[in-house]
């Protein structure tokens, strides 16, 4: 009887953990995403948790026609592909049009759908096909009420693997706002609800031509989150933002990543 329990209590615990995703914006370089990684398993080993690897091949929403988007499909998938082969890292990666959804599906083990996009009936279909979980983001003019309906459409496509995530809402101007009502919102709709910590501070087209944030607000967002009852964390994180090629000012440092997932965990 004592086997039993401790086995319910252990399996309990691991169910209870929390999601967590990380990664760099886009792929910007194969070195670079080798030493975010590194750091992924290093963290993974150390808390015994499962980081989830995350990152971009093709960045097809950037604010300017001249901003960096990525390798490319093709180029970027057998990127990740070698980081999930040398690093037993999970991935996760988004789509931003259907005729992606199926080579994407063969590699990663998340599928995402951008917030813009969310209401895209071919492209979620598409995804709920591939039998990948599909991860939808809130789109900035929804409430959490109203993702019932991408919900919806996934899975009567015959896919039940929904993840929904929070990322704010647009407040006027070239600014985001998070209402964390949200949250318990869409837990109604789908049990795992990840807050995005990073694009949820930016300040979308603020900085001349692409997009500002204001990363110092990223820790309090994850705790606040937390306490509003969400099951997964969304990072995005670089080893020198300053420099990176997509959402700098909105992205963690690297370094900074560890301390954060550990507030977390406590």
């Amino acid at each position: 009887m004592k086997l039993i329990s401790h086995f319910v209590v252990f399996k309990l615990s691991e169910i209870m953990k929390p999601i967590f995703i990380a990664g760099p914006c886009v792929i910007e370089s194969a070195e670079c995403l080798e030493v975010v990684a590194q750091e992924l398993v290093r963290l993974n080993n150390k808390y015994d948790i499962d980081i989830m690897f995350k990152s971009s091949f093709d960045k097809a929403n950037r604010t300017s026609i001249s901003s960096f988007r990525g390798p490319g499909m093709e180029k970027g998938l057998q990127m990740m592909a070698d980081i999930k082969s040398k690093y037993g890292l999970r991935l996760l990666t988004d789509i931003h049009e259907s005729y992606q959804a199926a080579p994407v599906g063969e590699v990663v083990d998340v599928l995402q759908i951008p917030a813009f996009l969310c209401r895209q009936t071919d492209l979620l279909v598409a995804a709920a096909k591939t039998g990948k979980i599909v991860n939808i983001k809130k789109a900035q003019f929804l409430s959490g009420e109203d993702m019932k309906y991408p919900v919806q459409k996934v899975k009567e496509s015959g896919n039940d693997n929904v993840w929904l995530t929070e990322r704010g809402n647009i407040y006027g101007y070239n600014n985001l706002v998070v209402d964390f009502r949200n949250i318990p919102d869409m837990k109604k709709i789908s049990p795992n609800v990840i807050m995005d910590c990073t694009h949820s501070v930016q300040r979308p087209g603020a900085a001349g031509g692409k997009t500002g944030g204001n990363r110092e607000f990223v820790p309090s967002m994850a705790l606040a989150a937390k306490a509003f009852g969400a099951t997964g964390y969304f990072f995005e994180v670089h080893p020198d933002p300053e420099s990176a090629k997509s959402d700098g000012p909105n992205m963690l440092f690297l370094k900074d990543l560890e301390s954060v997932i550990k507030s977390l965990l406590d």
